[in-house]
């Protein structure tokens, strides 16, 4: 599906950040990356030529990567940002293996590794677990074993009232107050980033908390996007929001690739009247908690369900019975066709890093990044994960539909609407002395 829908103006990018304490060896580096690429040989993949009248897309896996992925920026006040808009504008190429690239960057602070890849083929997990092997390799001391993830096994579809079925067009983000011709001629993504604390969290009850970090991120993404549209002057709507879910273990066996499967989940409450409390300049926390139980039922049948990555849709335009030319024009005026009916926007959450990052005398991560496609018509990704005890939150956005001051007005509103979610059941705060460490989606 990606790879029919390919465009210049929208890369289909995926971006890591890790942030180091010290410097690092260029030459053990570089050593290091290529050891943990021929480690995960299905990392060293590369699209075989073909024509437009064959069945499928071939690839194929290389012995040795076809050029050299890494490369170093240098210093300067400027060249962390300059490798950011490098990793937003273009996408490593899907003809040469790996479809990935790692830019080294000196910052005042230490050293940032910036991993690019093409989400056509990887994904944030994979390049993740590459980065991990990279630290091993580097550092010389094996990481502590992962765990896999557990969850409930559920056979079947989701169950009603999951949010699944779509029941009403969501509403989409409002452009910001730029002339529409100029957002119109505006091309690639934005992006800002923000360190908060991980929101506080109720207590357990029965073995379950009420609640997860994950829903309260996916309840502020609502909340965000509901008080941007009401102060552009649209009308509230029902917001979907597509999440990615990945059930793949983290350690060395993990399968690289695009490994997820995306749901939708519907941001709205049981009581309809709960939507002017959630939009006023203080969401009521009342009205708060009400969706973050309706969310947090929502999202844990969604998780167990079993179904197709995409959908039944893409399941069908997947199937090789015509060839990729065919195929490729029904994928793109399907895309075109569906566009009022794409969820909101897309909130993906690693919760808390599984990997140490340890790079030996250049020290552990500090801080891990990393941002996810903003492409339209949904144009909005919201991308989080956990390091030391904080929240690392990166929003990303189609220019075609926001400009920067607009995507800084976003940043505040989600932190804003994040602070608001620390609640218990009942709706009052919980108590700040409690411990409350994010959890993956």
């Amino acid at each position: 599906m990606s790879r029919h829908c390919l465009s210049d103006d929208e890369p289909e990018s995926v971006h890591i950040e890790v942030h180091l304490p010290g410097r690092v060896d260029q030459a053990r580096l570089r050593a290091a990356f290529r050891r943990a690429l021929l480690a995960h040989p299905r990392v060293l993949m590369r699209e075989v030529p073909g024509r437009r009248h064959r069945r499928s897309f071939a690839w194929e896996l290389t012995v040795e990567p076809d050029r050299d992925p890494v490369s170093f920026a240098g210093r300067g006040p400027d060249a962390l940002a300059r490798a950011r808009d490098r990793a937003l504008s273009a996408c490593p190429p899907l003809t040469l293996s790996p479809p990935m690239r790692l830019e080294v960057v000196d910052a005042d602070s230490g050293t940032v590794l910036l991993l690019t890849m093409h989400h056509t083929a990887l994904d944030a997990p994979s390049g993740l677990r590459v980065l991990a092997t990279t630290a091993e390799q580097y550092g010389g001391v094996d990481a502590l074993p992962v765990t896999g993830r557990v969850r409930p096994t559920r056979s079947g579809s989701a169950p009603s009232g999951t949010g699944r079925a779509v029941r009403a067009r969501p509403v989409r983000v409002a452009p910001d107050s730029r002339p529409e011709p100029v957002r119109a001629r505006a091309v690639g993504n934005g992006m800002l980033q923000a360190e908060l604390p991980v929101p506080r969290r109720a207590a357990r009850t029965g073995g379950l908390p009420p609640w997860t970090v994950n829903d309260q991120l996916l309840v502020a993404a609502a909340l965000m996007v509901g008080r941007w549209n009401v102060s552009q002057g649209r009308p509230a709507g029902p917001v979907r929001i597509t999440m990615p879910v990945d059930d793949r273990p983290r350690g060395t066996e993990m399968p690289m690739g695009n490994g997820t499967r995306l749901v939708e989940v519907a941001m709205t409450s049981e009581d309809p009247r709960d939507t002017d409390l959630l939009l006023g300049e203080r969401p009521d926390p009342a009205a708060v908690a009400r969706l973050l139980r309706t969310t947090a039922q929502r999202t844990r049948a969604l998780k167990s369900a079993q179904g197709a990555p995409m959908g039944a849709g893409a399941s069908l335009l997947t199937t090789p019975l015509l060839p990729v030319g065919i195929r490729g024009v029904l994928t793109r005026g399907a895309r075109r066709a569906a566009a009022s009916w794409t969820s909101t926007a897309l909130v993906t959450n690693i919760g808390r890093v599984p990997y140490a990052l340890d790079f030996g005398d250049a020290g552990r991560a500090t801080a891990v990044w990393f941002s996810a496609p903003a492409r339209m018509p949904r144009g909005l990704s919201v991308a989080a994960a956990s390091t030391g005890g904080r929240l690392h939150v990166t929003l990303r956005w189609s220019r075609a539909l926001l400009g920067d001051a607009a995507g800084a007005d976003l940043v505040g509103l989600f932190e804003e609407s994040l602070s608001t979610t620390s609640l218990t059941p009942s709706g009052a705060p919980v108590p700040s002395t409690q411990d409350n460490p994010t959890r993956p989606s």
